[in-house]
């Protein structure tokens, strides 16, 4: 009986310690994304100021839409990322995995802005809609919108690099 107590005490101890080791959070050094100019965006008012001029990214595509900024430890003011989406429809963003807060800014498909998510939470899963269909979406650092001013009704117009 000791000797079965002793077999059965010992294969616990077993399974535990490698339950443990599966467990235990292990770091993975990923390297840096760096910011890739695609591309040139204006923003411009109604009436054609310039509010500001962008070098962008561009995600136009399930992959690149559905990854964004994710993993990113910064991005300077000058630059953004542009979302393309074939149609106009509600979107729907978040901030999993995205470490830098942003403002999150929803054009229709005339390139007019609808409605923003400004000063978004790094790493929530909260949903942040757009207030409308919305074909563009630009993500910018946080506090932008409101030092640009930039208001509903202003437009960006964008090209795609020849690279």
């Amino acid at each position: 009986m000791i000797r079965k107590n002793l077999c059965l005490l010992a294969a616990l101890v077993l399974l535990s310690g490698s339950c443990k080791e599966d467990t235990e959070e292990k770091n993975i050094d990923t390297p840096e994304i760096e910011f890739k100019k695609e591309g040139e965006l204006f923003i411009v008012k109604p009436e054609g100021d310039t509010i500001q001029y962008l070098d962008i990214e561009i995600a136009d595509n399930n992959y690149e839409r559905a990854t964004g900024l994710m993993y990113r430890r910064s991005m300077e003011n000058d630059q953004g990322m542009l979302f393309i989406f074939p149609d106009a429809a509600p979107r729907y963003f978040y901030m999993k995995n995205t470490y830098i807060p942003l403002d999150i800014l929803y054009f229709a498909s005339d390139s007019t802005a609808i409605s923003f998510q400004e000063n978004t939470e790094p790493l929530s899963e909260e949903s942040l809609p757009s207030e409308g269909p919305a074909q563009f979406v630009l993500e910018l650092n946080a506090g932008l919108v409101q030092e640009w001013q930039i208001e509903k009704g202003d437009k960006i117009y964008f090209e795609k690099s020849n690279e």
